[in-house]
């Protein structure tokens, strides 16, 4: 019974939707923070009790949302209480301060949806929660308890969309075809060198952010090139868009001509060794450059490549292969320089934004759908009579 129990197991394991296999990436979390209540304080001697400890939170480089939920969204976060006075200890010790890490580029919302400050830089700190203050004369010795709120730390986004891609992979091109963006463009490969950001605009009114961020090079992990800069950029998108040449790359004669293909599984690859939890995001494929001769077969092939990525991987260099490689939402053949496919495309990505709002807050609807309730509602309603 043990081993067919075992068989089953296994079995429904390698079913199981992707959904399941690939967590979803974390941009917003919401948590309850407590200071500590401070310590009473002993009338007879004028005795001070200690201050209850605060809530910080501090910067750091390597922190990140998913395991702060992982490790305090069940339960409140809650600092030291400040020791009572006594004969022995006339002035009780303050609480223990509890520092929370959490990732650059946070902003920290209370319930009421004030701000209470942001983080951008290594080791700054925002007070989120303040310990209650001892018991002394002026408070009938009496020690006060601490703030006690919930607080919504947020991922401060540079943009819901980012360009991803080799330079000259058309990423400068596309994003002005596809907004009113300006980008420089040129046929030399380093053309960005920081963010340009552009508005998609729909007849609605919806508008949705896109980046064209610095383009990567081999051995940006390791902060070659513009490496650390890109990545953090990339950090703060909800989606990744990768922009793939369809003849392929070469940066220069010191690096091998990549196709098409590895220069994907390069881009990943490069992604993973930076922060694994980047391949979590959710990532369309667009092949630029179908304009070109030949383009069309090598479209097919590509997609026809991707449709099993895992045999893909394994049948290329090893200076190229990811250990875990994307399975893209979507792959679509664009051309920038003529316009052909850059229509479906940003209507695909607003589909993609969309999927991905509701599954992280449902409550985030369409401005539109909200319109169309709104009118219907006071269709329902009548006239107002005045």
């Amino acid at each position: 019974m043990v081993f067919l129990t075992k068989i089953f197991l296994t079995s429904k394991e390698i079913r199981l939707p992707r959904k399941y296999l690939r967590s979803k990436f974390i941009d917003t979390v919401r948590l309850h923070v407590k200071g500590g209540t401070g310590g009473t304080g002993l009338p007879k001697y004028g005795g001070r009790g200690g201050q209850g400890g605060c809530v910080y939170c501090v910067g750091k480089e390597n922190a990140n949302l998913r395991n702060i939920m992982t490790k305090h969204r069940a339960k409140s976060i809650v600092a030291g209480h400040g020791e009572d006075s006594r004969k022995t200890k006339i002035v009780g010790t303050p609480g223990a301060d509890l520092k929370l890490e959490v990732p650059l580029g946070i902003t920290i919302y209370r319930e009421d949806g004030q701000v209470l400050g942001s983080i951008d830089k290594e080791d700054e700190t925002v007070i989120v929660a303040r310990g209650g203050p001892g018991g002394t004369p002026e408070n009938s010795f009496l020690g006060h308890f601490g703030q006690a709120h919930h607080i919504r730390l947020d991922l401060k986004l540079i943009a819901d969309i980012g360009l991803v891609g080799f330079p000259n992979a058309g990423k400068s091109s596309l994003l002005k075809s596809i907004s009113r963006a300006k980008p420089r463009i040129a046929n030399y490969p380093f053309t960005t060198i920081k963010p340009n950001k552009g508005i998609i605009q729909f007849q609605d009114l919806r508008t949705i952010s896109i980046a064209d961020l610095p383009g990567l090079i081999e051995g940006a992990h390791n902060n070659i090139g513009l490496g650390h800069k890109f990545l953090k950029h990339v950090e703060r998108t909800k989606l990744l868009l990768f922009i793939a040449d369809i003849n392929g790359f070469q940066l220069s004669p010191k690096y091998p001509m990549r196709s098409c293909l590895e220069t994907v599984l390069l881009l990943n690859k490069e992604l993973e060794l930076y922060d694994p939890e980047l391949l979590q995001k959710p990532a369309i494929l667009a092949v630029n450059k179908l304009d070109t001769e030949g383009a069309e077969e090598k479209f097919k092939e590509i997609k026809k490549a991707f449709s099993n990525v895992n045999q893909i991987v394994g049948s290329v260099a090893e200076d190229v292969r990811p250990e875990t490689p994307i399975e893209f939402e979507d792959i679509v053949g664009i051309s920038a320089l003529t316009g052909e496919g850059v229509e479906g495309l940003k209507h695909l990505l607003r589909k993609r934004l969309d999927n991905f709002a509701d599954e992280n807050n449902p409550e985030i609807q369409d401005p539109a759908v909200v319109t169309r309730r709104h009118k219907a509602m006071m269709t329902e309603r009548g006239p107002k009579i005045t």
